[in-house]
């Protein structure tokens, strides 16, 4: 029996330990998706966008994995290469 990724998903998160988890990632994971479509509307791969960056393709899979947050630093760099416009914004939650 093959079970879709949304399936298993759903299961997953029906456990509480396991949504309070990803919850708690769900900036991380915002910021990877805006990172690859600035990546993805510019037109490069990976490799393509580590050497404007001046870093490796395996930096720029890391920054994309959302498993850690970048600094101000690198999202200036990574707009710059995108030819794309950092917009930060705080907000009440």
């Amino acid at each position: 029996m093959k079970k879709s990724l949304h399936s298993i998903k759903t299961k997953m998160l029906s456990d509480r330990a396991v949504r309070t988890a990803y919850d708690a990632l769900a900036d991380e994971f915002n910021l990877a998706r805006e990172l690859i479509g600035a990546r993805v509307r510019a037109g490069l791969t990976q490799a393509e966008l580590a050497d404007r960056m001046g870093t490796t393709q395996s930096a720029i899979a890391r920054l994309e994995s959302g498993a850690r947050m970048p600094s101000v630093n690198t999202l200036l760099k990574f707009a710059k290469a995108t030819r794309s416009r950092p917009v930060i914004k705080l907000r009440a939650a």
